[in-house]
C-alpha cells in the first residue's frame, strides 16, 4: 500500500542519487554548474520529504512552526552570506559551516540520550531494551557526540586561523602526541563504560574531552597545511552527519554523511600525497611539523623591478608561466591577470598557469578564481603537469604565492615545509615575484627564492601592479 512514509523513502533515494550526481559534476570545471544544481535539487527534495514525513507522523503545530521558522532563518542567513562573502573569505566560511554540522551532531546525540538512556522507564527505552538494541543506541549517542564535538571546536580553530584572528603557527604543547593518543584511548574506555552503564556524567565527560581534542588537533597544525585541514574537517562533518542519521533513523542522513565523509577523506589523502605528507599525521594532529623550525639565515640582498621593467621582460618573452597564490585572491587581481594573459597571447607569447595542489587556503581556490575571470581551462595546469617546463620558460610571474614556490622545501631539511613538493619556478630564466613586502608566507617560513639572482621583486598591491603592466604593454 502506497503511503506518505513510502513516498518519503522514495524521495530520500532520489535525493541521495542527486547528491551523488552533484559530487560527480563538481569534479570537473565544465560540469561544476550542473553539479551545484543537482546538489541544490537534492536538498530541496530532502527538505520537502522531511516536512511531509513530519506531517505524516502528526507533528504538533508548535513543532511544525519551529521547523519552518528555523528553515526560514537558516535560508535567510545562508542567502545573505552567499551574497556578501568574498572568495578570499570562502575557506574560513566553509570551516565555520563545518562547525555547525558538528554542533548539530552533538545536540542530536544529547537529545537521543535524554529521550532514551536518561529515561530508562520510558516507552522508547523499553522498546529498545526489549529488542536488545539499547547498548547499540548508547554507542551511537556516545560516538556521535564525540565526532560532533571534535568537528565543532576543530572547525572553529580552523576558522580563526584562516581569518588571521589567531596565529597560524602550530601549537607545540609538551607531549603533544601523547595527549592526542591518550584522549583517544580514554574515549574508547568511556564508550565501553557508557554502553554498560549509561550515566549523565560520562556523556558530559566525553563532550568536554572531544571539545578539547578538536581544539588541540587543529591548533597543532601549521597554517601552511590548513587547506588539507579544511578538507579533513569536511570529512569529519560528514561522519558527524552520518552518526546523527543513525540516531534519528534517517537513511538519507546516513547516506549523505557517508558520501561527504568518504569524499572529504579521499580528497585529503590525494592532497597529502601531492604534498608528500602522511595521511595518518593529519588525523593525529601532527601534520606539517615533522621538521623543526628553520633557522634564520642571511640570504643576501633582493633585487627590485618596476611595472615598466616587468612589461619589457614579458613583451620579449617566448613563454610565460603564472603561479598564483592567496595574495592574488586578496588583491582580487584575477581579472587583471586574465587581461594580461589575453594581451600576451595576442602577441604570440605562450602563457600557462601552474597551480599548486594547496594554492590559496582551500582546494581548488585558484582554479575557481581563474574560471571566474574567464581564463581558458586548457592553459590552467596542475603542478605535476607543468613542473618540468620551468627550465624552458622565459618568465615566471609569482602572484601572491609564497610557500608553494619555496625552494627550502626541497633544499633545507630543517624547514617546517621540508619534503613538500613545490613549483620549481626558480629554474626559469627570469622570475618576478609580486608581494606587498618581504614578509614570510602563511606558514611563517622565509623564502630564499626572493634572493636568487634570477628573481626580482615587484612590490605593491598585486591588482595595481598587474594593471600597471597592462598599461605599459
Amino acid at each position: 500500500m502506497f503511503t506518505l512514509e513510502t513516498a518519503a523513502t522514495a524521495a530520500y533515494v532520489v535525493a541521495a542519487l542527486l547528491f551523488i550526481l552533484a559530487l560527480a559534476g563538481l569534479s570537473k570545471h565544465e560540469t561544476s554548474r550542473a553539479g551545484n544544481t543537482f546538489g541544490m535539487a537534492g536538498m530541496v527534495v530532502a527538505l520537502v520529504a522531511t516536512i511531509a514525513l513530519a506531517l505524516a507522523r502528526h507533528i504538533e503545530p508548535l513543532g511544525l512552526g519551529l521547523l519552518i521558522g528555523a528553515m526560514a532563518i537558516g535560508a535567510a542567513i545562508g542567502l545573505w552570506r552567499a551574497r556578501v562573502v568574498e572568495m578570499t573569505g570562502m575557506p574560513e566560511l566553509i570551516a565555520l559551516l563545518h562547525s555547525f554540522v558538528g554542533l548539530a551532531a552533538v545536540l542530536v546525540g544529547w537529545n537521543g540520550y535524554l529521550h532514551v538512556e536518561h529515561d530508562l522507564a520510558g516507552a522508547e527505552a523499553a522498546a529498545l531494551g526489549s529488542e536488545g538494541m539499547l547498548g547499540i543506541h548508547s554507542a551511537e549517542v556516545f560516538i556521535g557526540v564525540f565526532i560532533g564535538a571534535v568537528t565543532f571546536t576543530g572547525s572553529i580553530v580552523a576558522n580563526l586561523k584562516l581569518s588571521a584572528r589567531i596565529k597560524s603557527a602550530p601549537l607545540m604543547l609538551p607531549g603533544k602526541n601523547f595527549l592526542n593518543v591518550g584522549a583517544l584511548v580514554l574515549f574508547v574506555a568511556l564508550t565501553v563504560w557508557f554502553v554498560i552503564e549509561p550515566q549523565l556524567w560520562l556523556l558530559i565527560a566525553v563532550t568536554v574531552l572531544a571539545l578539547l581534542l578538536g581544539w588541540h588537533l587543529v591548533a597543532s597544525i601549521g597554517g601552511g597545511d590548513m587547506p588539507v585541514v579544511v578538507s579533513m574537517l569536511n570529512s569529519y562533518s560528514g561522519w558527524a552527519a552520518a552518526a546523527s542519521g543513525f540516531l534519528l533513523s534517517n537513511d538519507l542522513l546516513i547516506v549523505t554523511g557517508a558520501l561527504v565523509g568518504s569524499s572529504g577523506a579521499y580528497l585529503s589523502y590525494i592532497m597529502c600525497k601531492a604534498m608528500n605528507r602522511s595521511f595518518i599525521s593529519v588525523i593525529a594532529g601532527g601534520f606539517g611539523i615533522e621538521a623543526g623550525p628553520a633557522e634564520d639565515k642571511d640570504y643576501g640582498e633582493h633585487r627590485e623591478i618596476n611595472a615598466e621593467g616587468a612589461a619589457e621582460l614579458l613583451s620579449s618573452a617566448s613563454s610565460v608561466i603564472i603561479t598564483p597564490g592567496y595574495g592574488m585572491a586578496v588583491a582580487q587581481a584575477q581579472y587583471g591577470v586574465a587581461e594580461l594573459t589575453r594581451k600576451l597571447r595576442e602577441r604570440g607569447v605562450t602563457v600557462r598557469f601552474g597551480i599548486h595542489p594547496v594554492a590559496g587556503r582551500l582546494p581548488g581556490h585558484m582554479n575557481v578564481l581563474l574560471a571566474e575571470a574567464k581564463v581558458p581551462y586548457d592553459i590552467v595546469l596542475e603542478m605535476d603537469e607543468i613542473n618540468d617546463d620551468f627550465d624552458s620558460t622565459s618568465v615566471v610571474l609569482v602572484i601572491g604565492a609564497n610557500d608553494t614556490v619555496n625552494p627550502a622545501a626541497s633544499e633545507d631539511p630543517s624547514s617546517p615545509i621540508a619534503g613538500m613538493p613545490v613549483l620549481t619556478v626558480w629554474n626559469a630564466e627570469h622570475v618576478i615575484v609580486f608581494k606587498r613586502s618581504m614578509a614570510s608566507g602563511y606558514a611563517g617560513v622565509q623564502n630564499p627564492l626572493f634572493f636568487r639572482e634570477n628573481t626580482q621583486m615587484l612590490f605593491g598591491d598585486a591588482r595595481d601592479r598587474v594593471d600597471d603592466i597592462n598599461a605599459a604593454l
